[in-house]
């Protein structure tokens, strides 16, 4: 799955977002330069975000940004990741709100996504793994965790 995220250029480090908002428009960029997704994507997030609280965050410090499936402006079935250096909070005060590291979910093809679903579960199920994506900052430390934990 990370050599996928590295070949398809799917990846994104940077030190820090404003706010949760800044966030998820960010963990969008690399869907949107190759017609992923277009740019409402990002704004459908959002606003279900608003709707119905800080579901994305699947576990301290991990946050799966996506809106429904095949939903407005999706193109193709993919995940886009992004770490940031400084977590970002979605409810200011509560910890476990809190996430560096984004798996941005895009889905028009139910049997590709399920299958998205399961490589991601068994990342995130792998604590070495997390550990390590926690403390990358390049494609190439994106390859060594595939290899040192996933291969």
């Amino acid at each position: 799955m990370l050599k996928e995220f590295v070949e398809q250029g799917h990846y994104k480090f940077a030190r820090e977002a404003a706010d949760w908002e800044e966030a998820v428009r960010m963990s969008c960029e690399t869907l949107e330069r190759d017609g992923t997704v277009e740019s409402n994507y990002k704004e459908d997030i959002i606003s279900c975000i608003k709707k119905y609280g800080p579901y994305i965050i699947i576990m301290p410090n991990v946050a799966m940004p996506h809106s429904q499936e095949c939903a407005r402006g999706v193109h193709k079935t993919a995940i886009g990741f992004m770490k940031l250096d400084k977590a970002v909070s979605f409810a200011p005060g509560e910890e476990d709100k809190e996430a560096k590291l984004f798996f941005t979910l895009a889905s028009c093809n139910p049997e590709q996504h399920l299958e998205n679903m399961t490589k991601l579960s068994e990342l995130l199920m792998n604590e070495g793994a997390v550990k390590a994506l926690m403390q990358a900052q390049t494609p190439d430390d994106l390859l060594r965790i595939q290899e040192d934990y996933l291969d």
